[in-house]
């Protein structure tokens, strides 16, 4: 009897941590996003994270009849990402991203984490030149 149980508590532990590491490690999906970068701010009330939101073009709507904003919602981990967005401000900006199943405080409030900035243009311009940031 002894023995099944530690079997038992072993595979329930085994279990735990295969839906913890789904549900907030596993990546769900990548991508790119573009629009123009309507706010970036560093807040919480312990863990202090980066947030911002990208406002795309066009228009969606989550209701018939209803018009909203494209609004892309993100968090930012890495310092260096977060020093070139606050610098991007009401610029047209590229980001790369990860999509992950749920958010960890110390990670964001999203479930979207951007990874890297592609391409940052001033608003409006249609020429097709990116400035990087690295120059």
């Amino acid at each position: 009897m002894k023995k099944f149980a530690w079997i038992a508590g072993i595979s329930a532990l085994l279990i735990f941590l295969l839906f913890f590491w789904w549900k907030f490690y596993f990546v769900f999906g990548e991508g790119v996003k573009a629009g123009s970068l309507n706010y970036f701010v560093k807040k919480g009330v312990i863990f202090k994270t980066f947030e911002g939101r990208v406002v795309q073009e066009g228009f969606q709507s989550p209701t018939a009849g209803g018009l909203q904003s494209n609004e892309f919602r993100f968090s930012v981990v890495s310092d260096e990402v977060a020093s070139e967005l606050e610098r991007a401000s009401g610029k047209f900006v590229e980001l790369r991203y990860k999509e992950y199943n749920g958010m960890l405080p110390w990670r964001g409030t999203s479930n979207f984490v951007v990874t890297e900035v592609l391409t940052v243009k001033e608003a409006g311009k249609t020429d097709g030149s990116a400035l990087p940031f690295d120059q």
